[in-house]
């Protein structure tokens, strides 16, 4: 029995070194995909701070808060192009690539219908929040530039991590942020930089991106049609695109009432402390974009307790690090980021558990769309745009100065956190609907 023993003993270990082998393959394929996607995100974060910095200071206060909320608008209003059939794309590249030019073909075909749809959402957003301070066209013009170009752009990029092209994907984030930077840089020159010019170099700078996006990184796949793949997908799309409108809604909805209730120069004040809050997202939307497709393929990842309060606390502590240390720096070198941006440098600080819950709150709605929990996703988000117009309008009637709004808005993201986290793992204890 000896020589048997021994033949046994031999097949254990090699089939433990054959787990251990195949353990730390897998970890550093994952921790190899995350460095070269974060390295987009590192890429888009020195351009973006760039881009913001020449930008802030171009313009003047008042007009810059006028573009940054035309641009949340139309960042949200992008998520009506293609009936957020964008999500099966994703889920396609993701799961099953070899159906990828079959699904663009639907992409396209839907966001052509989708198109009326965007114009009438576009001219009753300009209507109810823009009227009397941007002229129509040029608020159109920033519209073409999200919600068509760079919304393109973005759905290339989408694409791209789906199908774990995570160095392509990085190359076209960091591209489609330089050339914005760029056309900032070169409207400073200019002789009179007025909102009315800037929104031209941006329209420029977006159409430059999305021809580079579709000549050099778009996946060589025959386009088709087939109309009944996309039927029975139509309702999830759906979904998500409502999920998607609300999401940002709830996102950008504080920028439009600091507007409509505050004027364009609080307005302006709001945007470049918010934009600095939003710079800590940046690495966050890497990690969760890759837990996102972990949970596409094994909804069960997020089973335990302790791994779903580790993620968030790590979110968390990323963010408020972010902030602070982008504070401290501003503490001592006020001017640093530009005098337009230096008035607004003391209130950074006092909006330290913004961008964690902020960005925890953005975490939680992905989870849903990993799980495929459209229609959860979608009443959650409604819920939550709701309750952040209701704290936001009741902060904002009461007048309050800019130090006075970004303290308050700590204690109003805390509520949204807390609502969020409420609905988000409730609706997680149902099972999760798979591609």
């Amino acid at each position: 029995m000896a020589p048997q023993s021994g033949i046994d003993a031999t097949a254990a270990r090699a089939g433990a070194m054959d787990r251990i082998s195949d353990f730390l393959t897998s970890r550093t394929a994952l921790v190899r995909n995350y460095l070269t996607a974060v390295s987009g995100s590192l890429g888009r974060l020195v351009f973006s701070l760039l881009y913001f910095v020449v930008l802030a200071n171009a313009l003047s206060i008042a007009e810059f808060g006028l573009f940054a909320t035309a641009s949340a608008a139309g960042v949200m209003l992008s998520r009506i192009v293609g009936f957020g059939f964008v999500s099966s794309l994703y889920r396609i590249a993701t799961v099953k690539p070899r159906l990828l030019g079959t699904f663009a073909g639907g992409f396209l075909l839907m966001t052509a219908l989708s198109l009326p749809a965007l114009a009438a959402a576009s001219w009753l957003t300009h209507a109810i929040f823009f009227a009397g301070e941007l002229p129509l066209a040029t608020f159109a013009l920033v519209i073409v530039s999200e919600a068509l170009l760079w919304r393109l752009v973005e759905t290339v990029v989408i694409v791209n991590n789906g199908l774990n092209r995570f160095a392509a994907a990085a190359v076209l984030v960091i591209a489609g942020t330089a050339l914005r930077a760029a056309a900032a840089a070169l409207f400073a020159f200019a002789a009179t930089p007025t909102l009315g010019d800037w929104v031209y170099y941006y329209l420029a700078a977006n159409g430059i991106c999305l021809a580079i996006a579709l000549v050099f990184f778009w996946p060589r796949q025959r386009l088709r049609l087939r109309p009944a793949l996309y039927w029975s997908r139509l309702a999830d799309a759906l979904y998500v695109a409502g999920a998607e409108l609300l999401f940002y809604l709830q996102m950008e909805l504080d920028k439009l009432l600091v507007l409509a209730l505050g004027g364009p120069h609080l307005a302006g004040i709001y945007a470049i402390v918010m934009r600095l809050v939003d710079l800590t997202a940046i690495p966050i939307r890497t990690f969760t974009m890759l837990l996102v497709q972990r949970v596409m393929r094994a909804p069960e990842t997020l089973s335990k307790l302790w791994l779903r309060v580790g993620f968030e606390a790590g979110i968390l502590t990323v963010s408020t690090l972010g902030l602070a240390a982008l504070a401290l720096v501003l503490h001592f070198y006020p001017t640093i980021l530009g005098k337009n941006v230096s008035q607004a440098a003391p209130l950074v600080i006092l909006a330290l558990a913004v961008p964690g819950l902020r960005n925890l709150i953005e975490y939680q709605a992905e989870l849903l769309f990993a799980r495929g929990q459209m229609l959860l996703r979608a009443i959650n988000l409604a819920l939550l745009a709701g309750a952040k117009a209701l704290v936001l309008g009741y902060l904002l009637l009461n007048g309050p100065d800019a130090q006075q709004l970004v303290l308050m808005l700590n204690a109003a993201f805390a509520v949204l956190y807390l609502a969020s986290t409420t609905l988000t793992y409730s609706a997680l204890r149902r099972p999760a609907k798979r591609a």
